[in-house]
């Protein structure tokens, strides 16, 4: 009877564990990650990152841009179909998320009428002079999709804080020289900016873009400002929709990574 009762106290114990587990690995953690998504990135440790693990500094950013740099790349017409897919509404298949305003739109209603959504270069692509040419104006990491007017207003500017609400998209700031993008997605944006400035460093026939603290950059291959890029990716850490998509671009299209949502401590470390 006493086996009988310990046994039964140990199954018990052992359903409420799983529960526990359970439920961490579906809840975002206070550092935006699920339980499930820290074990994935930190996977890649061993085999994706295995020549940056330890490095600091150039040494970091000189072995992460030889990583990430060994991508497939898609042309410009083919990224409509890629955004379907990388930024789909987790909650409705049929729509994306629009990066800057947070809507919800179906995800047919792309071209280049007023609110359709069109592809939102987040590094401006005067910035350097790339265009949309397949390489820099074609890469999936720094290309999400926005309301046609909103990104017309965010245009080329720089992110800043600061500067009068954008009427269309509440919680955006703009003024005339500085986009600054809404809370939630504050750290997303500084992130895909770090990512393009180790990604493309002059060597593949393209500008050699770096980030400098510093608005209204114009046609430079810069872009800032730093100091906010950085404070916004330690205020909105990665989550859940920000891992999937640099999922899905990695096992579906680029397979390659941004490696500052898998180790975002790692913007402090070079810059």
């Amino acid at each position: 009877m006493h086996i009988t009762r310990v046994t039964r106290w140990k199954s018990l114990a052992l359903l409420v564990c799983a529960v526990a587990v359970t439920a961490t690995a579906q809840t975002p953690a206070t550092a935006g990650t699920t339980l499930a998504d820290s074990t994935r990135a930190a996977g890649y440790d061993d085999t994706y990152y295995k020549d940056a693990i330890g490095k600091t500094g150039q040494p970091l950013k000189d072995a992460l841009h030889k990583i990430i740099s060994t991508n497939s790349k898609i042309s410009y017409s083919q990224v409509w179909d890629a955004l379907k897919n990388t930024d789909e509404d987790p909650r409705n298949s049929a729509n994306v998320i629009l990066l800057y305003t947070g809507r919800s739109q179906s995800k047919s209603s792309n071209g280049g009428n007023a609110n359709d959504w069109n592809r939102e270069h987040v590094w401006a692509k005067s910035h350097g002079d790339f265009g949309t040419a397949t390489g820099p104006g074609t890469d999936l990491h720094h290309l999400r999709p926005e309301d046609v007017s909103v990104n017309s207003t965010r245009g080329n500017k720089d992110f800043d804080e600061g500067g009068s609400q954008v009427s269309e998209a509440p919680g955006n700031y703009t003024d005339s020289d500085s986009f600054e993008p809404r809370d939630a997605v504050k750290g997303d944006v500084a992130r895909m900016i770090f990512y393009m400035a180790v990604r493309y460093e002059g060597g593949d026939g393209f500008a050699d873009l770096e980030v400098n603290d510093k608005a209204g950059n114009g046609s430079q291959p810069y872009l800032g400002r730093l100091s906010a890029l950085r404070k916004w990716n330690a205020e909105d850490p990665p989550d859940a929709f920000e891992q999937r998509r640099n999922q899905v671009i990695y096992d579906d299209y680029q397979h390659n990574r941004n490696p500052f949502i898998d180790h975002p401590e790692w913007v402090d470390e070079i810059w």
